[in-house]
C-alpha cells in the first residue's frame, strides 16, 4: 500500500512532449491526459455543447474525451413511454424525445443555438423483457435487487440509447442531422449475495437514482459477478459509440437520417 504522504508522480512522457511544471513543495497530482485531437471534437471545441441529461455519470464519461465544458439542460418532457415496448425501442424513443425537446428549447436561444445536443436514456431489463427503471421506494428497491439476483441465474440486460443532434447550415428539413445508437450489455448478479447485503446496500441510497437500483461503478459493484459487454454502457453512456455518433453527425451529415443500430 502506498504511503499517503508520497507525492504522486506524473506519468512518463513521450520524447519531446513538453511537461507542465510541478511545484517543488507539497503533493503532486497526476498529469491529466492531453485532449483527443480529432476533427469532430475540434469542430465543437469552445462552442455550445448541450447534454440533455442531469446525470453526473454521463457528464464524467464525456469528460474523458475532452467534453468538459458541457451545458446541462435536462429534458422537461415526461418519460412516460409504454412499457409494452421492447426495451431497446423504449430507450431509443425516450432518448430521442429528450434530445429533440432540448434542441427545440435551445435552438433559438439569445446566446445562440447549440453546436451539438447529446441525449441518452438507460434501462435495466429482466430476461423476460420487463423494463426496470429507478426504484420508487426502499421496498421497491429491495424487491428489484432481489429479483435481479434470483432470476435467470442472476443475468439481466442493460440498454442505453444515445441520440446526437447537430444543426445543419443548409436549409434542409428538419434543420438538423441526427444519429442514434442503442447498446446492450449483459450483467450477472452474484447469486450468493445475501438479503442482508442487499438491504444494507439499499440503505446507502447509492442506487436510488439509477436504473435497476444499483451503480456498478460504485459500491454496487459488490452485487455484480460478471459483465458481458461494455462497462460504461452499464454506467449510463457507451463512450466509444457516442464518439462515433458525434463524428458521424458533424463530419458526414450529408443526409439527416435516423440510424438505429443495436449491438
Amino acid at each position: 500500500m502506498l504511503d499517503q504522504k508520497t507525492p504522486l508522480e506524473p506519468p512518463p512522457a513521450y520524447e519531446n512532449t513538453p511537461q507542465p511544471s510541478q511545484p517543488s513543495n507539497g503533493p503532486q497530482r497526476p498529469r491529466l491526459p492531453l485532449p483527443l485531437d480529432l476533427p469532430a471534437l475540434n469542430m465543437i471545441r469552445g462552442k455550445r455543447v448541450i447534454l440533455a441529461s442531469a446525470s453526473p455519470r454521463r457528464r464524467q464519461i464525456l469528460a474523458q474525451i475532452g467534453l468538459t465544458d458541457l451545458e446541462i439542460v435536462p429534458s422537461t418532457v415526461p418519460e412516460d413511454k409504454s412499457k409494452s415496448l421492447a426495451p431497446f425501442e423504449y430507450v431509443l424513443e425516450t432518448a430521442q424525445q429528450k434530445a429533440l425537446n432540448v434542441y427545440e428549447a435551445t435552438v433559438d436561444s439569445p446566446k445562440g443555438g447549440p453546436a451539438l445536443v447529446i441525449g441518452a436514456d438507460t434501462v435495466v431489463s429482466t430476461h423476460l423483457g420487463q423494463i426496470l427503471e429507478k426504484p420508487t421506494s426502499e421496498k421497491d428497491h429491495i424487491a428489484t435487487l432481489k429479483m435481479l439476483r434470483d432470476g435467470n441465474g442472476g443475468w439481466h440486460k442493460v440498454y442505453t440509447a444515445v441520440v446526437v443532434l447537430a444543426p445543419l447550415e443548409a436549409a434542409m428539413h428538419p434543420g438538423y442531422a441526427i444519429e442514434t445508437h442503442v447498446e446492450e450489455t449483459d450483467v450477472k448478479f452474484d447469486q450468493s449475495v445475501t438479503d442482508e447485503l442487499i438491504v444494507s446496500y439499499v440503505k446507502t441510497r447509492e442506487g436510488a437514482d439509477k436504473a435497476g437500483g444499483y451503480g456498478v461503478q460504485g459500491v454496487g459493484s459488490i452485487l455484480v459477478e460478471k459483465i458481458d459487454g461494455t462497462f460504461d454502457n452499464v454506467v449510463g453512456l457507451p463512450l466509444r459509440a457516442t464518439l462515433q455518433l458525434i463524428e458521424k453527425v458533424l463530419v458526414d451529415p450529408d443526409v439527416p437520417e435516423m440510424v438505429d443500430r443495436v449491438l
